[in-house]
C-alpha cells in the first residue's frame, strides 16, 4: 500500500467490503470518525468476510496489521498528485525565472519562512534589493529586470489607503518631482510621511533623510484635513540647514525598525567582530569528522521530540558567504547550549 486508496482496494477487494465501508474505514484510520460504534461493525464485518472467504486468521491478522500500520501515515493519491504538480511547476518557475519567482513567493505571504528568506535568496540569484520609492514601488513587491523594488505594504505601519494611492496617483498623474509635490498630490500627513522618508522612499531627491524630515514638518500642517488636496502647490519655504549627519548605520537602523530586517546591508557588517567562522558552508564537506568553529545567521528552528520524550532540535542557519548550513541538535548537547 502506497496511498490511502490503496486502503480501499485491499477493504473491497480482499475483504468484501462495499466502497461506503471501505472508506469510513479509510477516514476513521486518518482521525475522521463519524463514530467509534460504527468503526467497530466495519472492523468486525472485515474480519467475518474474510472468514467468509476462507482466509487463515494468520493471513487476515497481518492484512490488517498492515492496514492498521499504514493508516497512520497514509497519504490520499489525489492530494499526492496535486503536491507534485505543484512542486514541478515551481521548481521549474525557480530554475528559469528565479527572481520573478522569489517575487511571487514575496507577494504570496505564505511559506514556511519570514520574508527577508526569500530576500535573501532572490539577491543570492543575482538581484538587486531596492528600498521602497514613490516613483518606482507600488503597494506589492515589484520587480525591473534585476532591480527588485520592496513594496509598501513591508513598511511598518503604513497605511493601506495610503499605500495603495501613491501607485494609483503616479499611474493617472506621472511620476513625483520631490517631496513637496508628493505631499500636495497624496496628502500623506506628517506620520505617514515621515515613515516614507524613512524607510528611503525618497531617496530619487538627492536629499539626506534628516533634510526631507525638516521639510515634512515645514510643509504638513497638521491642523489641516489631511485628506483634502489644495487647488495650487504651496510655495516651499527655501531655507538653509548645516550638514546633518546620516550615516550608514543609521539607515540600516531604520531598515530594521520598519521592515524588520536589513536591507542595504548584511546582518554580517553590522557586527562588531571581523570573526566570520573557520570554515564556510561550502568547504564543510573538506572537514567531515573534524570539530570546526561557524558563524551563521539563524533561519529557522525545528522542535521534535526523541523517543525518550526529551527535546531535541534541528536548525537552519545562513553564513556570511549567504549559503545555507543545517545542524542537528541531541538533547544533551541543547540542555547545555540553548538556541
Amino acid at each position: 500500500m502506497v496511498y490511502q486508496e490503496d486502503v480501499l482496494k485491499f477493504c473491497h477487494l480482499f475483504a468484501g467490503l462495499d466502497l461506503a465501508d471501505a472508506d469510513t474505514l479509510r477516514r476513521a484510520m486518518s482521525g475522521k470518525y463519524r463514530s467509534k460504534q460504527e468503526m467497530q461493525r466495519i472492523v468486525e464485518r472485515f474480519f467475518s468476510n474474510c472468514r467468509g472467504k476462507g482466509y487463515s486468521e494468520e493471513v487476515t491478522q497481518e492484512v490488517w496489521r498492515q492496514i492498521e500500520s499504514f493508516a497512520g501515515y497514509s497519504f490520499s493519491k489525489a492530494h499526492s498528485a496535486s503536491y507534485a504538480v505543484e512542486s514541478f511547476q515551481s521548481l521549474y518557475l525557480k530554475a528559469h525565472y528565479p527572481l520573478e519567482f522569489m517575487v511571487a513567493v514575496i507577494n504570496n505571504f505564505g511559506g514556511f519562512y519570514r520574508i527577508w528568506v526569500y530576500v535573501h535568496e532572490a539577491r543570492r540569484f543575482g538581484a538587486s534589493i531596492q528600498l521602497p520609492c514613490v516613483n518606482k514601488s507600488n503597494y506589492k513587491t515589484t520587480i525591473y529586470g534585476t532591480d527588485i523594488y520592496i513594496g509598501f505594504i513591508h513598511i511598518m505601519s503604513i497605511e493601506y489607503k495610503l499605500a495603495r494611492s501613491i501607485e494609483e496617483i503616479r499611474r493617472d498623474e506621472g511620476p513625483f518631482t520631490g517631496l513637496n509635490d508628493f505631499i500636495t498630490r497624496v496628502s500623506p500627513g506628517l506620520e505617514q510621511a515621515i515613515l516614507l522618508i524613512k524607510a528611503g522612499a525618497f531617496r530619487f531627491t538627492g536629499k539626506k533623510k534628516a533634510v526631507l524630515l525638516w521639510e515634512a514638518h515645514m510643509m504638513i500642517n497638521k491642523n489641516k484635513h489631511e485628506d483634502i488636496r489644495p487647488l495650487f502647490s504651496s510655495p516651499v519655504k527655501d531655507f538653509s540647514l548645516p550638514d546633518l549627519a546620516q550615516g550608514t548605520l543609521d539607515d540600516v537602523y531604520d531598515e530594521i525598525e520598519l521592515f524588520g530586517f536589513p536591507v542595504t546591508m548584511s546582518w554580517f557588517d553590522m557586527l562588531e567582530t571581523s570573526f566570520r567562522g573557520e570554515v564556510s558552508a561550502r568547504r564543510m564537506n573538506d572537514y567531515t569528522g573534524k570539530k570546526v568553529r561557524m558563524v551563521g545567521h539563524l533561519v529557522t528552528v525545528k522542535y521534535i521530540k526523541t523517543i525518550k520524550n526529551d527535546w531535541m532540535n534541528f536548525g537552519c542557519f545562513i553564513d556570511a558567504e549567504g549559503n545555507f548550513f543545517d545542524t542537528t541538535h541531541f538533547s544533551p548537547s541543547l540542555k547545555n547550549w540553548h538556541f
